[in-house]
């Protein structure tokens, strides 16, 4: 919680206030000083937005190549796997390619 001061707008920080001992809130340029008396505090709670999946999502293999690949699941031992690639990284690194095996579903990268 942020509060300013009245006389000059200054933000106000929190110290001890000479006098009692007691914290207070203190204008730096100017002598205006409030004694806190009660516990202040203020809660918000901030709704997070919602994070858009950058793969695709669900619909991400619908609509792609296959090609003959092995599966890396052993007890698999798929030949064919559907693929896409991506650029995930800076343009001089070569394109993510994403795969899942057409017979099981496993799901793997190669850079």
């Amino acid at each position: 919680m942020l509060l300013f001061c009245p006389t000059c707008s200054n933000s106000l920080t929190v110290s001890r206030h000479l006098n009692t001992g007691q914290n207070a809130l203190n204008c730096p340029t100017c002598p205006y000083t409030y004694p806190i008396t009660r516990r202040l505090f203020e809660r918000r709670h901030i709704r997070r937005k919602e994070v858009d999946d950058i793969l695709g999502g669900e619909g991400s293999w619908d609509n792609v190549d296959n090609t003959a690949v092995q599966c890396p699941d052993e007890v698999c031992g798929g030949e064919r796997a559907y693929f896409y690639m991506v650029q995930i990284r800076s343009a001089d690194e070569p394109m993510t390619t994403f795969y899942k095996c057409m017979k099981c579903g496993h799901k793997w990268r190669e850079n």
